[in-house]
């Protein structure tokens, strides 16, 4: 009789922890995310817009808004997100409701997002990725202390140190959100959102957890704990309404690539609708879509920025790389259909990187989602 009750408590105990195992394995990943569904704010992960008459312009990239979106984004600051562009790390999941996206190469011509939010939220982010340093130069021209939400990072002694550079610069345990200071669940590892990948490839978090998170531990809102506001040293871009229909151009699909070894996986193309002015993005042949929406990518005005690219030569295996994108240099801008030839300007890392035309004067960009494509210096753009 002892026997079989001790099987008997065998199997239910293993039945238990296989339960509680598959429950807490679910909450990581998906559960918690239930408290964000609410009304008016964030279901299945897909942004909830204010409605109202739009007369807000959004600090980044200049898209209007309404009033109720408006004071959401008043009580907070910049919040970007490293996201990964790996074959297995699509589709990814949040990049759509970003204001501003960087993209350059990680390392082995794989690409890596830097994705900048202020004046919409996401509810599910990711893949989140490791920190690069050339990434953290672009990042300080958005105002004081921008919240960088990462995990892990460069960190081999060297020019490459992203790590470093952020103590360095006081951002450790402050704005920095660096995944492995920052407890769950406001990062998580969700290993049913893309089936069978890497674990590398299986860190998300949210918007309003990051943003949370900063405000109730960090004590960084629009405002730090100086009581300075983020924009205090902030300069915005220009911005433009768009060309009337009739006024706009044909220049009907822009591509590139980054590595030409990888140009197959890694090749991007924009293409352009005349009749929504914006440009949808095919990444590596395919649709680039939003896990979130399951839509294309889709955003007012594109940049091609030309940038010295150099080995760091620190010994990492599979070589970190350095962008020199502090400076000036050539560029391409695309919107409204046509093609421009530009430079770009950013003479500190605190700067924000400014686009100026032939005359020397800046552009005006398009008022919506800008997407700002980092390329070694010499790689062809075809449009």
């Amino acid at each position: 009789m002892s026997k079989k009750i001790t099987i008997f408590l065998s199997i239910l105990f293993f039945l238990i922890s296989a339960g509680l195992t598959y429950y807490f394995k679910s909450n990581t990943k998906i559960g918690l995310l239930s408290k964000y569904n609410k009304p008016g704010e964030l279901q299945n992960g897909i942004s909830v817009i204010e409605e109202g008459p739009k007369t807000e312009s959004c600090p980044l990239n200049g898209k209007l808004y309404s009033r109720g979106q408006k004071n959401k984004w008043e009580k907070r600051r910049p919040l970007v997100i490293a996201i990964e562009n790996h074959l297995d790390a699509r589709p990814q999941s949040g990049l759509q409701n970003a204001d501003v996206i960087y993209e350059a190469v990680a390392e082995g011509g794989i690409t890596r997002f830097l994705a900048i939010y202020l004046c919409e939220d996401a509810g599910v982010v990711g893949p989140v990725r490791s920190a690069r340093i050339y990434f953290l130069k672009l990042l300080q021209g958005y105002g004081l202390y921008p919240l960088y939400a990462h995990v892990g990072g460069a960190n081999t002694p060297g020019p490459a140190d992203a790590l470093g550079e952020i103590a360095d610069i006081g951002w450790d345990g402050y704005n920095d959100l660096n995944q492995f200071a920052v407890p769950f669940p406001t990062y998580y590892r969700d290993y049913e959102r893309l089936p069978d990948r890497v674990t590398e490839h299986t860190m998300y978090s949210g918007t309003d957890k990051l943003w949370s998170f900063a405000a109730k531990s960090r004590k960084l809102t629009n405002i730090d704990e100086d009581k300075d506001k983020w924009d205090e040293k902030f300069t915005p871009r220009k911005f433009k309404k768009e060309a009337k229909t009739s006024d706009r151009g044909s220049v009907n699909k822009i591509s590139f690539g980054f590595w030409e070894q990888f140009s197959k996986d890694y090749s991007v193309s924009w293409n352009y609708n005349k009749e929504s002015n914006t440009y949808k993005r095919v990444n590596g042949g395919s649709p680039h879509n939003d896990f979130n929406s399951k839509k294309q990518l889709e955003f007012k005005t594109i940049v091609v920025v030309f940038a010295d690219e150099t080995p760091a030569n620190d010994g990492y295996p599979g070589g970190h790389l350095l962008y020199d994108v502090v400076g000036d240099g050539d560029g391409l801008l695309f919107q409204d259909g046509k093609a421009q030839k530009i430079s770009w300007e950013k003479q500190e890392e605190e700067d924000t990187m400014m686009f100026i035309d032939k005359d020397g004067e800046e552009v005006e960009l398009n008022a919506g989602k800008i997407f700002i494509e980092i390329l070694p210096i010499g790689n062809d753009v075809k449009y």
